[in-house]
């Protein structure tokens, strides 16, 4: 793209006395034509562009105009491209990564072994994620509006929506936008997002609020849990809910405690226990697990 490599022309040149219009071309791989024109809009952009011929010569930025000689330091060039590598992770594509090795103009120090943080989104879901996620892009990017079948726990059903956002959250991917049904702004779980097609026509953009997805508000509660575990259920309370979430008994078992939102989500999270866990409380929910087991008792019977 061509912002891409105006950027990438500008942080070379901020870190280098001077390039030639050679090396600048091999390194974007364009014609040199195609590089001068590019000088050109830098220089109409405001950015004073010198050129000197011959020996030693070539293109570079006026000197005073250089309050600092480097646009982002080496620390922030690797969380940079930690972000950007996660990005690759998402579209199976090296797209992020090869912007990010043009702007870091040669300093492969941190572009290989020296890079300590790595970014996996992908999922198991990546084949069908990747086309969704770009499709959701361009419909943000063009303003054109999205037209889906959606899953949810009480059907399915069409939705049509202005997109604005695409989040990652909760280990998914999620889309936030003005859904002409509901009248309102909503967030759609791209998993459960099928049939996909950008509309024609093109939405006027409206004011849209960032999506408020604090756990309070999207996990209110409301359902007290008192489980108890078995000893060998300890790593899987640490990972999903955190050291705090239980209290070890003197027998080793171990009584967890917190707040549910979802009766089902609690009920099948429960079962992935088996026998190694006992629900307590409350007495409601003990009833229609019991019931739940009676029924799978006779499947299986």
């Amino acid at each position: 793209m061509k912002i891409d490599r105006l950027i990438g022309i500008l942080s070379i040149l901020l870190q280098k006395d001077t390039a030639t219009a050679g090396e600048l071309a091999r390194q974007f791989e364009v014609s040199g034509r195609t590089i001068r024109r590019d000088l050109e809009e830098l220089s109409r952009a405001g950015i004073p562009i010198v050129t000197r011929q011959g020996v030693g010569g070539g293109v570079s930025i006026m000197e005073d105009y250089k309050v600092d000689r480097t646009v982002f330091t080496t620390g922030e060039m690797k969380d940079i491209l930690a972000g950007l590598r996660s990005l690759d992770s998402v579209n199976g594509t090296n797209r992020y990564g090869q912007l990010m090795e043009k702007l870091s103009a040669g300093s492969s120090d941190f572009m290989t072994g020296d890079q300590s943080i790595l970014i996996d989104l992908s999922s198991w879901y990546n084949a069908s994620l990747a086309p969704k996620i770009q499709m959701i892009r361009e419909a943000i990017e063009t303003k054109r509006e999205l037209e889906f079948l959606y899953f949810a726990p009480k059907g399915e059903s069409r939705r049509t929506i202005e997109p604005y956002y695409l989040l990652f959250r909760w280990s998914s991917w999620y889309v936030w936008g003005w859904c002409r049904a509901r009248q309102d702004f909503r967030l759609f779980k791209l998993n459960r997002m099928e049939e996909l097609r950008l509309l024609q026509g093109h939405f006027q953009k409206r004011f849209a609020p960032a999506p408020d997805l604090r756990n309070e508000r999207i996990f209110p509660g409301g359902i007290r849990v008192r489980v108890i575990f078995a000893p060998e259920c300890k790593w899987r309370l640490v990972e999903e809910f955190g050291r705090d979430c239980y209290v070890e008994q003197a027998d080793g078992r171990l009584l967890f405690q917190a707040d549910y939102t979802d009766k089902e989500e609690l009920l099948t999270w429960l079962l992935t226990f088996r026998e190694k866990a006992r629900l307590l409380e409350p007495k409601e929910l003990r009833e229609e697990l019991r019931g739940i087991l009676e029924s799978m008792w006779k499947n299986y019977s």
